[in-house]
């Protein structure tokens, strides 16, 4: 089969595409023929040993994946034969990952694909998805009527985000880095979309949230947090929650916090057990089929160029060029 792999770690120019052979599923595991891959910022930390799960070369990039089951292990009962399914998690604590055209998957990470999602919506929707579910109801506790804030709108989780939020009942603000994005964010749902440039951007987040108290959910998606910026924005008893920034060692004011009754929430989705996540790929879906929540695509490539879109995740998630709105989705 064609994979998209590395045989080291280092820059983007150290995947490699080419013939690896076909994996046979093991007894818990189905087989997988592979219609869609999306690319996340992990994939990309994977792939430069920024974090250490590549241990076993040649080594198969990527996290999520969409297509179509093509045979059953011993042992595995979920799926059949013909299946659509979904998925993440894979590239992770020594499994392989789904830049290929064949991927074997422990079933207990697939998820059935809705009638109607392509499997570039899937694939694009799989990571990020699962983040923002996990993140606002299981963790934050998301309720109607809350005010959210979020980073990057019309990025990945940013997204799913926004629309979750909307389906639940929230008011929903998020920024931007130009009028494209800020449209994007504006169809998903937005109640307010703000360009994360302009100098009294503050006084805007403040004069919409204080009449509904304040936010009541801060949802952290920059890799360099700046947290006495965003306490003083909070609503009494709101909660900030942190999903980025590995390296990041932000000063919290201590005083401001407390006062507050302020919650602050750590949450990685790969800490996520099988059950936990499939809890939410359900939720995924059956929003997905009652038109509230859309996976959003911004490039679709062929796998062949899977260093290309490493590149173009870099220069997005580290050097922010803001060239990419919505998920990279690759197809073998």
């Amino acid at each position: 089969m064609k994979a998209a792999f590395i045989r080291e770690i280092g820059t983007p120019s150290v995947i490699e595409y080419g013939e690896l052979p076909t994996p046979e599923p093991r007894a818990n595991e189905v087989l997988v023929k592979v219609g869609a891959v999306s690319v996340n910022p992990i994939d990309t930390y994977i792939r430069a040993g920024q974090v250490a799960m590549a241990s076993k070369f040649p080594y198969i990039i990527g996290c999520d994946l969409a297509g179509t089951v093509v045979k059953v292990g011993s042992e595995a009962k979920r799926f059949s034969v013909g299946d659509r399914v979904w998925g993440s998690n894979q590239g992770l604590f020594g499994r392989q990952g789904t830049f290929a055209d064949f991927a074997s998957v422990d079933e207990r990470w697939l998820y059935r694909t809705p009638p109607g999602m392509t499997d570039q919506e899937a694939a694009a929707g799989a990571l990020v998805g699962l983040t923002a579910h996990l993140g606002l109801f299981q963790h934050a506790d998301l309720r109607p009527g809350e005010v959210v804030f979020v980073n990057g709108g019309a990025g990945g989780v940013g997204s799913c985000v926004v629309q979750l939020a909307k389906a639940t009942g929230a008011f929903v603000v998020t920024t931007g880095g130009n009028d494209e994005s800020l449209a994007v964010c504006k169809k998903l749902g937005a109640d307010l979309a703000l360009n994360y440039h302009a100098p009294n951007i503050d006084d805007q987040l403040r004069a919409f949230s204080l009449p509904h108290g304040g936010i009541q959910l801060w949802v952290e998606t920059q890799r360099e947090p700046t947290l006495d910026r965003t306490i003083s924005l909070m609503a009494p008893r709101g909660r900030i929650m942190l999903m980025a920034g590995r390296q990041a060692r932000p000063e919290l004011p201590v005083g401001p916090f407390y006062v507050k009754d302020l919650r602050l929430i750590g949450f990685s989705m790969f800490n996520g057990t099988p059950e936990e996540q499939r809890h939410a790929a359900e939720g995924l879906n059956a929003l997905y089929e009652l038109n509230r929540w859309r996976p959003h695509i911004g490039k679709v490539m062929p796998l062949s160029e899977a260093a290309a879109a490493h590149q173009l995740q870099e220069e997005n998630t580290i050097t922010k060029q803001g060239t990419l709105r919505g998920k990279i989705v690759l197809e073998p």
